[in-house]
């Protein structure tokens, strides 16, 4: 019986450790993930009604974010970088947005 116990409570400890881990990227005391990053752009330039983030692709290397894809004009394209540039981890933004 007190096996099963510890062995539950072992579980429980690496399950709030595991959870913990998965949110670490957010604390700035922590490096923030690409792949945090990636979303947490999408997401702004969604909620941006000055840009058309159905065709922009994000993608994040080392903190770097790439933007390709094509918009409707240079201020769509300079908002979709100042967009990526306001979230947290960001090193810097690699603009290949095309105007069509």
């Amino acid at each position: 019986m007190k096996r099963a116990i510890h062995g539950s409570l072992l579980a429980i400890s690496l399950g709030a450790l595991a959870i913990g881990s998965a949110f670490a990227d957010v604390d700035s005391h922590h490096p923030v993930k690409d792949s945090y990053i990636t979303t947490k752009v999408k997401a702004e330039l969604a909620k941006d009604k000055g840009t058309s983030a159905r065709h922009i692709h994000v993608t994040t290397k080392n903190g770097i974010v790439m933007l390709d894809g094509t918009v409707e004009s240079q201020a769509e394209k300079e908002m979709a970088e100042k967009d990526a540039k306001k979230i947290d981890g960001v090193a810097g933004v690699h603009n290949g947005l095309v105007v069509q």
